[in-house]
Formats: C-alpha cells, structure tokens, sequence
C-alpha cells in the first residue's frame, strides 16, 4: 500500500497513482485531523471522493504517532496528549475519538489505536504498552459503528517473544476482519524483525489478512510473504523518489550520479510505468540535477511500480505453486535480482 499520509501519495496525482497498478493506499488518521479536519473530509463526501481515489483506502489509527512523536505526547491509560506538530495546539487522542475520525474519513480499513513502544524498551515497558494495546482495541470495538468499514486490531509486544505470543493471543480473540503485526521498523535490528514476523504468523487466524506495518523493502516483503503476510505499507518509493532515487533490480540508482548523463537507456526496460515508457536515465537525471518536479513524479511513480510488481509476481508464483522457488533468492543473504 503507498503511504499518502495526508490523503496524497507525495507528488502523484490519484490518477497516475492507479496507473502503477496500486490496489489500496494509507491514509493517517492524526495528520488529516490536524489539517484539513475530518469534519472537511466527511463535508467532500468521504476520504476517496476528497482526493479522487476509487479503490481501497486503509487507515493508521495515530498509533504510531504515539511513537514517532514521543517528545510532543504524554501517555495515559484514557489516551494520549500530543503537542501539535503544526502548532503547539494541546490535542487529546483517546480510542474512541481516533475510531471517530476514521469514521468520519470513510476508509475501507480502520486501524485500532494502540501504543507502540520504542525501541529498545525494557520488558516491563513492552508489556505496559501491550496490556494498554489491549484495553484500547475493546474500546475502539465499542466506538465503532460503521457497517461498510472494517477494523483491525494490531499485534505488540516488541522483540519479547512470550509478549508477542500473549499480543497474538488476545488480539486474534477478538474475531477481527485482519490483524496488524505492529512495533516493527522501529529500530530493531532487521533479523529481530524476521524472528517477530516468523512466530507471530502462525499464531493469526489463517483465513484473515495480516498486515506487517511500516514494511517495503524486497527481501523483508518475501521473508514475510513466506511466512504468511499479505499486507504491506511503506513511505520508501516516493521518499526515494523525492530524493532523486529509483528502485531497479533490486537496487537503489542514485539518478544524480554522472554516469547517467549520457545514458540514453530506458530506467528500467522490464517496467511499463510512465518513466520507463518514455523517458530516458538521461533525462531524469537532467530533471534531477536540475531540482524540476516532474523529475522526483516519475521516480516516485517508477518506485511505486517497482513494489507493486514485485507483490504482484510473489501472488502469481504464490497461485502458479513455484513461489518457494522463485523467490528464494530473496529470502537469502546474497544479492539477487528481479526475475519478475
């Protein structure tokens, strides 16, 4: 799922973003409520009708902003008070109010609140996290009441292996449409991620969707696929985009380098999308160098692409029975290289 925090996947337009064959997107429950509000959303007619987008869309719950916003919140067991980012305003997110505005945006998928812990964080720390984790998901189950939008509860625990199974446990009671593997991407270190993803999956229920958050880059997507995940989020394609970067086999082309001055060579002459269809690695380096927009548009569109063939590939070879072969590669530590 491309990330469009701010219901925008960052310098693509709706229309150019289903071209690249993406089936669903994310949307951030706190950073819509900061601005334009919910109350304007639901005014527009709901999330997709704002931002022109016809396909699925999927909710964070705030969550991680409990997170990635530490400094600027405090943390009780009724809710979470953060500083605005934007500014300074006292904002007080409980549950229940981050239920309501995903209500009010309309989203296919509503996340429940919950708290993810940093890391490192000691066990008591963790286990604080997930026991409020779980208190706030039963809330966030009594505060919804939306028929056509389903809502996932999410797994925490840390790198603590029995909080993890405890988080599974609880989680997968409640009879949720899908469940989220949270608390990863945090700064563990990357095999701690794998071990959580590998214990956690066969704890879920086999017949809903999992979803690894914060997830997108190649081997990790087919370590977790392996294990059973069928849902990803990342904001990699359009940040390296905007950066000046492409995703070609497997690796990361800094286009402002010189070697691509010259180089009259389509990005990526397996890929379809629009910069690979028309454009030249020289021109987008000309465009990157020289700070145009529509340079960092077509790699970010070209990014996009990259990931949602390379899920794609994994789903045809998961129905043709020869995944475990094909995608090998990429579950090892040697270098590998498209073969979708």
């Amino acid at each position: 799922m491309p990330v469009g925090t701010l219901g925008t996947i960052k310098g693509v337009t709706s229309q150019q973003l289903e071209k690249t064959g993406a089936e669903m997107i994310l949307a951030n429950t706190f950073h819509l409520h900061l601005q334009p509000g919910e109350k304007i959303v639901r005014g527009a007619g709901g999330l997709h009708k704002f931002m022109r987008w016809k396909k699925p869309i999927l909710t964070d719950s705030g969550g991680y902003q409990v997170f990635s916003l530490a400094k600027l919140n405090k943390i009780e067991d009724e809710g979470v008070s953060f500083q605005s980012p934007r500014d300074g305003k006292k904002i007080f997110l409980t549950p229940e109010k981050a239920i309501e505005i995903q209500m009010a945006l309309g989203s296919d998928i509503a996340m429940a609140f919950d708290q993810c812990p940093p890391y490192p964080a000691t066990e008591s720390q963790v286990k604080e996290a997930c026991n409020r984790t779980h208190h706030w998901l039963e809330r966030c189950i009594k505060a919804h009441n939306k028929d056509d939008q389903a809502i996932f509860g999410i797994v925490q625990g840390g790198c603590f292996s029995n909080l993890r199974e405890i988080s599974a446990k609880i989680v997968s009671e409640f009879d949720l449409p899908g469940i989220a593997i949270g608390g990863v991407s945090v700064g563990e270190p990357i095999n701690q991620m794998h071990k959580i993803v590998r214990q956690v999956c066969p704890l879920l229920p086999e017949d809903r969707p999992r979803y690894l958050m914060g997830i997108g880059t190649l081997r990790e997507m087919a370590i977790a696929v392996a294990n059973g995940v069928d849902l990803f989020d990342c904001v990699i394609p359009t940040r390296l985009g905007r950066h000046g970067s492409a995703l070609v086999n497997g690796e990361t082309w800094n286009l402002r380098n010189s070697r691509f001055r010259d180089d009259y060579r389509p990005l990526d002459s397996s890929c379809n999308c629009e910069a690979c269809r028309g454009y030249s690695r020289a021109y987008i380096h000309h465009l990157i160098r020289n700070k145009e927009l529509v340079g960092l548009t077509l790699l970010s569109l070209h990014n996009i692409t990259h990931l949602i063939r390379f899920t794609g590939a994994m789903r045809q070879a998961i129905k043709d029975g020869c995944f475990s072969e094909d995608f090998a590669p990429w579950q090892s530590d040697s270098k590998a290289r498209h073969t979708w």
